[in-house]
C-alpha cells in the first residue's frame, strides 16, 4: 500500500520561509520522478515543481522559480520543498505526487500522477 505523507505546512508572514516534506512508503521511491502541486480555494490545481528520479533534473513554475527549491533524499524516501520569500498568493494546500517512472523514455514532468499525499496547508499572511 502506497502512503505519501506531507508535513511542514503552517502559518507564516510574507517574506518568511517554510520547508515541506513528503515521506513515501510502499513503492520504490527512486524509481519515480516526484512533483509538488498546490491548490488554493476556488482555483485550479497548479504544478509547482518536479524532480527526476535521480534529482538531476528539475522544473519550476514561473510563479515560484527563484524562491522555491525542490529536493529529494532517496535513501530516506523523502521529497522536500524549500520555500523562501513567501507571498500571500502562495497560500494553498500543497500536495506531493509521483510522476513518471524511470522506465519512461524521458523526464517530462507530465505525469502520470498515480499517487498523491493528503496535503499540507500553507498560509502566508500579509
Amino acid at each position: 500500500q502506497v502512503q505519501m505523507v506531507e508535513s511542514g505546512g503552517g502559518l507564516v508572514q510574507a517574506g518568511g520561509s517554510l520547508t515541506l516534506s513528503c515521506t513515501v512508503s510502499g513503492l520504490n521511491f527512486d524509481d519515480y520522478a516526484m512533483d509538488w502541486f498546490r491548490q488554493a480555494p476556488g482555483k485550479e490545481r497548479e504544478g509547482v515543481a518536479c524532480m527526476s528520479w535521480s534529482g538531476a533534473g528539475t522544473y519550476y513554475a514561473d510563479s515560484v522559480a527563484g524562491r522555491f527549491t525542490i529536493s529529494r533524499d532517496n535513501a530516506n524516501n523523502t521529497l522536500y520543498l524549500q520555500m523562501h520569500s513567501l507571498k500571500p498568493e502562495d497560500t494553498a494546500m500543497y500536495y506531493c505526487a509521483t510522476d513518471g517512472h524511470r522506465a519512461y523514455p524521458s523526464f517530462t514532468c507530465a505525469g502520470p500522477w498515480n499517487y498523491w499525499g493528503q496535503g499540507t496547508q500553507v498560509t502566508v499572511s500579509s
